[in-house]
């Protein structure tokens, strides 16, 4: 099951119709924030939304953003220690 992106996306699936998708917009120069995580009744289980997060996350990484979040689970998730380089709570 490939991830893939599309502007300001990463998802799973049909484009029109992603099995699971995170969304993110930058807020500032520098600074993304993640305001959406889905993730299909199918795919529960598997860690689908970790994997989605650190995708996000190593995108952040190569393009030196900072990433906050209005989405509860992404927040949740970005507060681990292995995030703290790029987190910006």
């Amino acid at each position: 099951m490939d991830i893939l992106f599309e502007r300001d996306r990463f998802f799973i699936g049909d484009p029109e119709k992603p099995q699971a998708e995170i969304t993110f917009h930058q807020v500032k120069d520098g600074q993304i924030e993640v305001d959406h995580t889905f993730v299909d009744e199918s795919l529960r289980g598997q860690g689908i939304a970790g994997k989605l997060v650190e995708a996000v996350a190593h995108y952040a990484r190569e393009q030196g953003l900072k990433v906050s979040a209005t989405c509860s689970y992404a927040h949740k998730v970005l507060q681990h220690e292995r995030y703290s380089d790029i987190f910006a709570a």
